[in-house]
């Protein structure tokens, strides 16, 4: 009897073995595998993302660092499991500060990159190639070939574009009126750029302020098929200089006749509130869409946004990057980062902070969603990109290393054309012998 009696103690005790093995954990321990979550995890295969750090540079003012900070705070609450750590300064210390980072293979995973100094970062190995990545981490859905294609060097893509810009004229209608002019023709030609110019110089205006040599040759070539740079970067584009006679031979004899100021009366103007449009002595600015906002709001009265001069406006015109975010070839979080990049590029919540400092947004989406929080003048933008993305081209390649120093040749060339103190023929020959031999050592 005592032999069961022990028998039957042994199988009540390891019963109460089982049940407590098999009941659930009510100590609160978090890392039990019986939590709500580590039963999904288990369910669906899934289990919680490993802790990743992501550093972050950009440039900037104050409105720029501080927006941008809360929209990482906004990553972050989405993302838990992302500790972000920022870098950022203005445009001159930024890029002080990037080199040397560069130069010893410490980049930070995320890097705000301008147009002007991409070539010479992704030329070199130091970005990553950001195609495995579009339409996998990176939501390219309701984003232009083209806007995606802005960021390409050859075949790849090292830079995802944050924002667009197009060139036209920013002009004041009731000044275009007092010449004599009632509005600006979508399909206008360059005739028809002189002869209001004209009109203009009659009436006691201004036209324009001039056309910065770099910006519209270029453009101007790619109206006949041609480009400033080969496709190469190893020397010019166009062959016939009778092309850049052409064109700076009409600027120059604008300035030199009283339509467009000359470089001395240029030079009198610091800032947009001593310009002649502001002022109203002059009809208008050619410049990038993303200065229209700045420049209306200083005038403080109607303007609006003529397209480029043609003929072939739309093999001449192109959308613009303002400026990519890359990643760098030495991160160990490529896939995060470029998570972070899509939520900057595609979140609306996250753009309305953003608000298109950093251009137009790329995505049609988040366009069509700031028009509700945006001013009149911010709208006419987003409308006018909206319209040179379905009447320009794709871009040309990006510059090639040592562009800015063939641009400052063209930039003192033009000048001294405005002033009468070189002739177009001769100055064609110059700057093809100086570009030429700047462009040669990349081969």
């Amino acid at each position: 009897m005592k032999a069961r009696q022990k028998i039957l103690l042994l199988l009540m005790a390891f019963a109460l073995v089982l049940v407590s093995a098999c009941g659930g954990n009510n100590s609160g321990n978090s890392n039990s595998s019986n939590t709500p979550a580590a039963t999904n995890a288990a369910t669906n295969g899934d289990k919680e993302p490993d802790p990743v750090t992501l550093r972050i540079a950009w440039w900037g003012g104050q409105p720029r660092h501080d927006y941008t900070m809360k929209v990482i705070e906004m990553y972050k609450s989405k993302n838990p499991h992302v500790t972000i750590e920022m870098e950022y300064a203005n445009y001159d210390d930024y890029w002080k500060k990037l080199a040397p980072q560069a130069a010893a293979n410490e980049l930070p995973d995320i890097i705000q990159i301008d147009t002007q100094n991409y070539t010479q970062y992704a030329g070199r190995n130091q970005l990553a190639d950001l195609t495995p990545y579009i339409g996998n981490q990176i939501d390219v859905s309701d984003i232009s070939q083209n806007a995606i294609d802005g960021g390409k060097l050859g075949d790849k893509l090292y830079g995802m574009n944050l924002g667009v810009n197009a060139l036209g004229l920013n002009y004041d209608p009731a000044l275009l009126k007092k010449a004599g002019i009632e509005s600006i023709p979508e399909n206008w030609t360059w005739d028809d750029y002189v002869g209001m110019a004209a009109k203009a110089k009659e009436a006691g205006l201004f036209f324009d302020s001039g056309m910065r040599a770099e910006v519209f040759f270029g453009y101007y070539l790619r109206t006949l098929g041609k480009t400033l740079f080969n496709a190469e970067g190893t020397g010019l584009g166009y062959e016939d200089d009778q092309m850049f006679v052409d064109f700076f031979g009409m600027l120059s004899k604008l300035v030199i006749d009283g339509a467009v100021p000359s470089p001395d009366v240029l030079a009198q103007i610091k800032g947009a509130e001593d310009s002649h449009l502001v002022l109203n002595q002059g009809i208008g600015v050619w410049q990038w869409s993303n200065q229209y906002v700045g420049l209306q709001q200083v005038a403080n009265r109607p303007m609006a946004l003529a397209p480029m001069v043609g003929p072939e406006m739309t093999k001449g015109l192109f959308l613009k990057p303002s400026m990519f975010f890359s990643v760098s070839e030495n991160s160990k979080a490529k896939e995060e980062a470029a998570k972070f990049i899509n939520f900057f590029v595609n979140d609306i919540e996250a753009n309305k902070l953003i608000l298109g400092d950093r251009g137009v947004p790329v995505s049609a989406k988040v366009k069509e969603a700031l028009k509700e929080v945006s001013s009149e003048a911010q709208i006419q933008v987003y409308d006018y990109v909206a319209w040179a993305e379905s009447n320009s081209s794709p871009m040309d390649p990006a510059d090639p290393i040592g562009s800015a120093e063939v641009f400052k040749s063209l930039t003192s060339l033009a000048e001294q054309m405005n002033y009468d103190k070189i002739k177009p023929e001769e100055a064609a020959k110059k700057f093809r012998d100086e570009a030429t031999s700047i462009l040669k050592k990349n081969k």
